[in-house]
């Protein structure tokens, strides 16, 4: 027990002292540790003082015996007798002096001269040192400065039989050869000190771990605030602590346990099975030893809840610790929790679940499925009728239309979904959608408003078991929008008023879902609508295409993709088709303004590139114009337009920012021709390139929007290739089951991106449709040009229309021969309506005006307007075409032509 609480008593005390302290295990090492150390130095520091004094008196020993011992030695008196005793002397001292192991040996005589030394030029000199002792028959040692350096040396005299002193000898030892014998010691005396050290620290470390586990690295402050303290808390706290020992006897009970389980106070000591006042499956709790988690036992009229663990832990002694808290109010207020939770949990859901998508009658189903079976049996959403159009509901509870129903059973009596009410004042319903208050029935077998709606259904309400309804007003802005009524039975208790605040949380999360989505549906429909009218409604009729379309909006609503089929004087077509990035009725817009544009700059006749290069300026124009708070600009609109000439088939193409299309051609093969690439509309500044294609009759001309290949999923290679795959192999195939194939293959799903796709099957115009002439730059040649019109006009049996083309023919041909230049032209067009072209090389075009009575010419356009159903000018690269064209009956029109094969 003390083992498994000491840490957090240890870190708790450290934060009521403030500051870090060293445990008492941690101040004895260091103070053990401390103390070796000095006595190893101590010790060493001893050893090395005696060494040295050792070496010092072995030094004089070892010269005062080898001096006596040369001084008695046998011939060295009667060495000294001779007249030359240095030649004796010399060698024997030398040889001495090695074998005895000191420095030198000196012979000298009573007056210090050297008879013998280790260098020879110091023979013959006065010996360094003190030699009155020794001549007065003293043994004399001392250190001086010698010829060797700083020697210890002894010095003793040589007598003769009759003890007088006739001679000296000094034998000695050099005073580094003494230190050097010392520190050959010092590293046996530092190496036995470090083992010393090191074993007295190791034994040293051992007995403060030893002190650390047992003191659990406390500080000494800090066991003495722990135990002073200790009594205090464990008796203090609103919690009941047991302490059992592994035999089950109980060791520690604090005041709170003795307090709860009503203890008596010798209890300690006494097995827990032997407690009075506990209920069996307490005693058995306590007895087993077991861990137990805030598991709920009753001990008399208290509830409590035991928390219990094992006390085993880094070698504590084995046992339990056993809590026991009061948890006899807490469980009511955690019932109460628990059903605030519950509501915060549904809230939660809703918020999840409800306006997932921008549709009304989704969201009302969301708001009827997600309180179910949580908060009610049944719930019913009405909705007034015009919101779920868009508009704004009405100001009281009429039209109400049944948007959702839903329940924990399907065999319910309430209303299905759809039926339209008008809620009468009594109801619940009609109350709070004027009033835009939530109502509650908590008991509608008695109550009484309600029955007046519908009494039978009222009745089969009640016998179905539905006993309580709560109707909230689903309001977002300040406006009603409609009711949510919640319906319980037999699996609930009846509403009250929490739950009715519980109610109105839950619609008014879900109200701003539904206007939004009723705003969305109103700016959807609005968006849509006018994408619609701004849209072709119908391919125009012509005889040069066999056209046929495909538009799908985004997911997101509409979008800024168009296309357009538009009739060009000379039997001939232009096909547009057009991208504005965006979603929405700016898009829509936008889109409705390029698509005028083009139609106004075709009505010129321009050739592609000039008519991009206009539409281009026209959108830098408007992006200029438009501020930011008006509009957002048109950022990102692409345009691909050409002109199809059945007589010629002659194709010319242009695109600014747009996909290139593709040529399906009669034997089922699928090419991406060449066309120069052009910037997006509205950046300025690049020229605009067409692209001229001569296509086989039959050939299909396949213009589409970038979102029918491009994807997220995919790159743009990717989808042409799907696109080629798509149109690849299919000869003959009618433009409308290309279209249909197309989407099926490349769209399975409704796409992200709206998408424009526009097929059209080419068609020539046959031959004996058209008659051409040159004609020479005479006016003479006037009249016979009137000739061979009529003549052409009577094969085709159009002789009524003789002398209307023949007047207008005359007047385009004497103005081509007056103001013109040559080459000129003539070529007659039998389509749906008649059509005559007068070409010529100048590049002057002619104007309408109104001649005056006294002016001679000048009438001759006039005359053209007033009998042609429509004319123009067009420019070529060799001049302009003036044209004209007369309405024929449908009885006259000729067939469209067909692909050649049909023909055929």
């Amino acid at each position: 027990m003390a083992n498994r609480f000491a840490r957090p008593r240890h870190l708790s005390v450290k934060r009521v002292i403030g500051k870090s302290t060293r445990s008492v295990a941690g101040q004895v090492l260091i103070f053990q540790v401390a103390l070796v150390v000095l006595l190893v130095a101590c010790g060493v520091f001893a050893l090395i003082l005696q060494s040295e004094r050792d070496s010092a008196a072995e030094a004089k020993r070892r010269s005062t015996a080898v001096a006596q011992t040369f001084a008695h030695s046998p011939g060295v008196l009667a060495a000294l007798r001779t007249p030359d005793p240095s030649k004796i002397l010399q060698p024997l001292t030398e040889e001495a002096r090695r074998t005895a192991g000191v420095d030198f040996i000196v012979v000298m005589d009573t007056k210090g001269i050297r008879y013998t030394h280790p260098l020879p030029d110091r023979i013959g000199k006065r010996f360094v040192g003190e030699i009155a002792p020794s001549l007065a028959g003293k043994v004399f040692v001392e250190s001086v400065d010698g010829p060797l350096g700083r020697e210890v040396q002894a010095t003793v005299p040589i007598e003769n039989a009759r003890d007088q002193v006739v001679g000296l000898v000094s034998a000695g030892m050099k005073v580094k050869n003494v230190e050097s014998q010392l520190n050959r010691q010092l590293p046996i005396i530092l190496g036995a000190g470090a083992g010393a050290l090191v074993l007295s620290t190791g034994v040293t470390a051992l007995v403060g771990r030893r002190l650390r586990r047992q003191t659990h690295s406390l500080a000494a402050d800090e066991m003495t605030l722990m135990y002073e303290h200790h009594d205090t808390v464990l008796h203090s706290v609103r919690e009941g602590v047991l302490i059992v020992a592994a035999d089950g006897r109980l060791m520690l009970a604090n005041d709170e346990a003795r307090r709860l389980l009503e203890l008596p106070p010798d209890v300690e000591g006494r097995h827990v099975s032997g407690l009075p006042g506990l209920d069996p499956e307490t005693r058995a709790l306590l007895a087993s030893g077991r861990e137990a988690t805030d598991e709920v036992h009753l001990a008399g009229e208290r509830l409590l809840a035991i928390n219990q663990r094992p006390t085993e832990h880094r070698g504590g002694p084995t046992g339990t610790v056993v809590t026991l808290r009061d948890s006899t109010e807490l469980q009511a207020v955690t019932g109460r929790a628990e059903v605030a939770r519950e509501r915060l949990r549904l809230l939660y859901d809703a918020g999840l679940h409800i306006g997932t998508t921008l549709d009304v009658l989704r969201t009302a189903d969301e708001l009827a499925r997600v309180p179910i079976p949580r908060f009610a049996d049944f719930v019913t959403v009405d909705l007034a009728d015009s919101v779920l159009h868009g508009d704004e509901p009405a100001p009281t509870a009429t039209d109400m239309r049944r948007a959702a129903v839903c329940g924990i059973r399907e065999d319910h009596p309430l209303s299905a979904q759809g039926r339209l009410f008008d809620y009468a004042p009594s109801t619940p319903q009609a109350r709070g959608y004027g009033s835009g208050h939530s109502q509650l029935v908590s008991d509608l077998p008695t109550a009484t408003g309600w029955r007046l709606q519908d009494p039978e259904r009222a009745q089969a309400i009640i016998d179905y078991g539905i006993h309580s309804l709560i109707t909230a007003p689903i309001q977002a802005r300040g406006v009603v929008l409609g009711m949510a009524s919640f319906w319980r039975g037999r699996q609930h208790e009846p509403f009250n008023e929490e739950d009715l605040s519980l109610a109105e949380e839950l619609v008014a999360r879900a109200a701003i879902s539904i206007d939004n989505a009723r705003r969305y549906t109103r700016e959807h429909a609005l968006a849509v609508t006018l994408q619609q009218s701004l849209l072709p409604q119908a391919v125009p009729e012509q005889n040069a295409l066999d056209i046929a379309y495909r538009y799908l909006p985004a997911q997101a609503g509409v979008g800024g993709d168009w296309f357009d089929v538009i009739p060009m004087p000379g039997s001939r077509v232009a096909l547009a088709v057009g991208d504005v990035v965006g979603h929405g009725l700016h898009a829509a817009a936008t889109m409705g303004r390029l698509r005028t544009a083009v139609h106004n700059f075709s009505a010129l006749d321009l050739p592609p590139d000039e008519l991009l290069s206009h539409l281009d300026d026209l959108v830098g124009k408007i992006d200029q114009n438009e501020t930011a708070e008006t509009a957002a600009g048109v950022v990102g609109a692409t345009c691909l337009y050409g002109i199809y000439d059945p007589v010629t088939r002659r194709y010319v193409v242009a695109r600014a920012g747009h996909l290139v299309p593709a040529l399906v051609h009669p034997d089922g093969s699928v090419t991406f021709p060449d066309v120069p690439a052009g910037p997006p509309l509205g950046l300025g500044g690049m020229p605009f390139q067409t692209a001229e294609l001569c296509l086989d009759e039959g050939t299909q001309l396949v213009l589409y929007t970038d979102g029918l290949i491009e994807d997220r999923r995919r790159d743009l290679d990717v989808g042409m290739e799907l696109l080629r795959d798509a149109l690849t192999g299919h000869p003959g195939r009618p433009p409308e089951e290309t279209c249909q194939d197309v989407l099926d293959t490349l769209l399975p799903g409704r796409p992200k991106d709206d998408v424009a796709l526009l097929v059209a099957r080419t068609r020539e115009l046959p031959s004996d449709r058209i008659a051409d002439w040159e004609v020479p730059p005479e006016p003479a040649a006037v009249s016979g040009m009137r000739e061979a019109v009529s003549r052409q006009l009577e094969e085709w049996g159009l002789e009524e229309f003789g002398f209307a083309m023949e007047l207008i023919l005359s007047e385009l041909i004497t103005n081509a021969i007056r103001y013109g230049a040559g080459p000129i032209h003539v070529r007659l067009i039998r389509d749906r309506t008649l059509i005559c072209e007068v070409a010529d090389g100048s590049s002057t075009s002619p104007h309408l005006r109104y001649a005056a009575t006294t002016d001679e010419g000048g009438r001759g356009l006039f005359l053209v307007s007033q009998m042609a159903e429509r004319w123009g000018t067009r420019y070529t690269p060799q001049g302009k075409v003036i044209w004209a064209e007369q309405a024929l009956p449908e009885a006259m029109q000729p067939p469209a032509p067909g692909p050649a094969d049909a023909r055929t």
